[in-house]
């Protein structure tokens, strides 16, 4: 289990990074990154409690990193 939370916050990261670079989003680097993790750090303790997956850990983090920077709304968004 350790790794796989590990791993969801290099992807998390990634993600953040990734939405960044293409701008998908004008937050910031450090905002994104940090949403991302956020959102898919809430998603595992989810898929750890209550057993809701959208199938293996690599996909539910890109899931919900992309959700997290979707629904979190920051100052500097449009």
């Amino acid at each position: 289990m350790f790794m796989v939370m590990m791993g969801t916050v290099v992807i998390a990261g990634i993600v953040g990074y990734l939405s960044e670079q293409t701008g998908f989003t004008r937050n910031g680097y450090l905002q994104s990154i940090i949403i991302c993790v956020g959102g898919a750090f809430l998603f595992y303790f989810v898929r750890i409690m209550f057993g809701i997956s959208f199938g293996p850990p690599g996909l539910d983090a890109v899931i919900s990193s992309v959700g997290a920077l979707i629904i979190v709304p920051t100052h500097w968004r449009k």
